[in-house]
């Protein structure tokens, strides 16, 4: 690798569009790194300073990081911009071809208690219409990925031909290739899920949680442990390393209807992810990657991981995959 470049993409399969985008993600990767890692020492960073447009609280940090991959991205091929901290679609180069969904700092509520946070992004070719680049199949995707930062800073990314994962060696500021063509165990003994919402649980998702806890003695056979980070990117990169199931699903409680997840900024990304790997992602009825969003802030139900215990998912809630 060249001392002056951020990642070495050259023997990845792709256009020099989407390298050059990787590229200039990377770069903010790194800054936002040291910038998270210094949050609490700076003061300020880690507080709200308002909402987003969804409701949300925004801290200083989410601000900083949609401003940093907006800036960077302006002078590549990126035509549109959607991000979750925006409640618009920006235009960013007029006569790109590419566009750009991403979350800038997913699980940014847990930076006081230095769990490990990212940014998710997704790929699609531009159109015309700002809106309807991002309202589509996530199976149109070109290209999805994820940084998290954590005891190591991490990215992670698919251009359709598996997983490629890098990590941040910080003495020479690059991003170095750890492993290609990661994929997820088809059986697993993990599930996550916030079991602190089980009284609002559909029924369904109540009974495969109660088999799973009967372990050996369930139908299921085996015994499960059970993690919960509140994380969804630290949450995808374990379960890409080691298996397991994630679920995020709706429930009674109100604003809880269709889950709370994004699909454009959140779900359609790690979905793309997580089939790369083997995996499969649902929202309980469906193929997430078949799922066409409402709006740019929609929410989906949200459940994926190891290829057999969702299909075991499916078949406990009598679902057709």
């Amino acid at each position: 690798m060249l001392d002056n470049q951020i990642i070495n993409l050259k023997d990845s399969k792709m256009s020099s569009k989407l390298r050059d985008v990787l590229e200039k993600i990377s770069l903010v990767a790194k800054d936002l790194s040291y910038t998270i890692s210094l949050s609490l020492i700076d003061g300020g960073l880690d507080g709200e300073v308002g909402t987003n447009s969804d409701g949300d609280g925004q801290k200083a940090l989410d601000i900083i990081a949609d401003d940093a991959y907006s800036q960077a991205l302006i002078s590549t091929d990126v035509r549109w911009y959607a991000s979750e901290e925006q409640e618009e679609v920006v235009s960013l180069n007029t006569q790109g071809s590419l566009a750009i969904a991403i979350d800038p700092l997913d699980g940014s509520s847990n930076i006081n208690s230095n769990v490990s946070i990212g940014t998710i992004f997704g790929i699609y070719p531009a159109k015309d219409d700002p809106n309807d680049s991002f309202l589509r199949r996530g199976r149109e995707l070109l290209a999805a990925g994820y940084v998290i930062f954590g005891p190591q800073t991490s990215l992670v990314f698919s251009v359709g031909q598996g997983i490629e994962y890098f990590v941040l060696d910080r003495k020479n500021e690059q991003f170095l290739r750890i492993k290609k063509d990661i994929s997820i165990t088809k059986i697993s003994k993990e599930y996550a899920i916030n079991s602190s919402n089980s009284r609002h649980w559909p029924s369904t998702i109540s009974k495969f949680i109660e088999n799973c806890n009967l372990g050996k003695n369930g139908p299921f056979n085996k015994d499960y442990n059970m993690r919960w980070i509140a994380s969804l990117v630290a949450e995808t990169h374990r379960i890409l390393i080691r298996g397991g199931i994630f679920l995020y699903t709706e429930d009674t409680r109100d604003g809880y209807e269709n889950g709370r997840l994004r699909m454009v900024y959140e779900c359609a990304p790690i979905a793309y992810l997580i089939e790369q790997a083997g995996g499969l992602a649902v929202d309980g009825v469906s193929n997430t990657l078949n799922l066409v969003p409402e709006s740019l802030h929609a929410r989906t139900p949200f459940c994926f991981g190891s290829r057999d215990e969702i299909l075991c998912l499916m078949k406990e809630v009598n679902i057709d995959k």
